[in-house]
């Protein structure tokens, strides 16, 4: 059996990060949610990226959220529930905070806090025959103030209360009326629908992608905490850029652009 990883590849503009332990439905080790920053941070570096994508290795499950074998060593007692929740947490808000949009592409299970890690990415697609569950009820365990919170910026107090008091099943249809997902397709146009769309934003002006996404990132926030010279900053230096002028040449010419972050 292979060692559980976050894979990490890019090309053509697309950054995939494809969760691997499909043995356990690609549920998530301490390590695997530990890796997920510097490889969020990998795809932020690199120039050529434009959209970050997360996914779950197989064709039967995203993610099941986290592997349960370990809670017996790296989570039990104070300090070490501590520090795994703290392993979780990083791993959350590098994919929400991310610099560049995130998409989840989701096939089949996608449980837990795997969920959860889906709800962090700005954008989530789904085969139609894809099941989404937060089980923490029918377990006994508490779930994490800052992840219930983060749910409901994005889906709504009505939406988290259902899904984490019942801890139902979900199915597609159920997921694209509670905002779980934006999207769902058939397995078997799934994986054309999915590349159209991000080859549709890999084409997109960089900078222009950059700003929107500090300005997601900046209103996920209290207004209080909120950044507005960075989003403004960010906007002005798309107006100043070589690709606004890109843009517009384009537009005249009738043609696709071709932007490159300048």
């Amino acid at each position: 059996m292979s060692q559980p990883t976050v894979r990490y590849e890019a090309s053509n503009g697309v950054a995939t990060l494809t969760i691997d332990q499909p043995a356990k439905m690609n549920a998530m080790t301490f390590d695997m949610w530990s890796s997920v920053p510097g490889l969020v941070k990998r795809a932020e570096d690199d120039r050529s990226v434009r959209v970050i994508v997360v996914t779950g290795a197989g064709d039967k499950a995203f993610c099941a959220g986290a592997d349960i074998s370990q809670f017996g060593e790296k989570r039990t007692g104070e300090d070490a529930v501590r520090a795994y929740d703290r392993a979780v947490a990083a791993g959350m808000a590098a994919i929400h905070d991310a610099a560049k949009p995130t998409v989840a592409v989701i096939r089949g299970i996608c449980f837990g806090g795997g969920c959860a890690l889906a709800l962090t990415c700005d954008l989530r697609f789904a085969t139609s025959d894809s099941r989404f569950r937060v089980p923490a009820a029918r377990l006994g365990l508490g779930y994490g103030f800052s992840s219930v919170k983060m749910m409901i910026k994005k889906i709504g107090m009505a939406a988290v209360a259902d899904i984490l008091i019942s801890a139902r099943i979900l199915n597609s249809a159920d997921g694209e009326r509670s905002g779980v997902i934006h999207r769902a397709w058939p397995r078997d146009s799934f994986e054309a629908e999915v590349k159209a769309y991000l080859d549709t934003v890999a084409a997109n002006a960089p900078l222009t992608l950059a700003a929107i996404k500090r300005s997601l990132v900046e209103l996920s926030k209290p207004e209080a905490e909120q950044d507005d010279a960075a989003v403004d900053a960010l906007v002005a230096k798309c107006f100043d850029s070589a690709d606004y002028k890109e843009g517009q040449k384009a537009f005249l010419e009738k043609r696709l652009p071709n932007f490159k972050g300048e």
